[in-house]
């Protein structure tokens, strides 16, 4: 087998296509899968919080959780981007937090009113449920 037709490679070689090795959105062109992911987490209510995996599948695949966490880290636009919106399903923050750790993603949740119990959101009360269209899927 050639270089070139290994699986995952593009013909004359070159790199896999990747989330983030897609064209970004724009007249003719696909949505990258950040961008996917950034208007999915844009929808997210002040006062709720989504998981990595709600995110994901709204964005279009419910194996993606990890892809949303690596687009959150580099979230180009912070302020229209509530990346600290986003926690694990158990309502946990993470310690990796792009802008300054769990105690701030933490400070900013309860500054949305966002409880927190033994170290987590508080789940039942805050998690984020968008409604879902009338063919039983979700809108982003």
């Amino acid at each position: 087998m050639r270089t070139d037709e290994r699986p995952g490679k593009r013909p004359g070689g070159g790199q896999p296509d990747g989330p983030e090795r897609r064209p970004a959105g724009g007249p003719g062109r696909p949505e990258s899968v950040f961008e996917r992911i950034y208007e999915v987490v844009r929808q997210i209510p002040r006062g709720t919080v989504a998981t990595y995996g709600q995110v994901a599948r709204l964005a279009g695949n419910a194996h993606w959780a990890r892809v949303v966490g690596y687009a959150l880290h580099v979230n180009p636009d912070p302020d229209g981007i509530p990346c600290y919106r986003v926690v694990t399903r158990d309502g946990r923050v993470s310690d990796a937090f792009a802008f300054g750790g769990g105690n701030r993603q933490r400070e900013l949740l309860e500054a949305d009113g966002v409880r927190f119990e033994d170290g987590h959101v508080v789940m039942e009360e805050f998690a984020w449920e968008p409604l879902p269209p009338d063919d039983g899927g979700y809108r982003v």
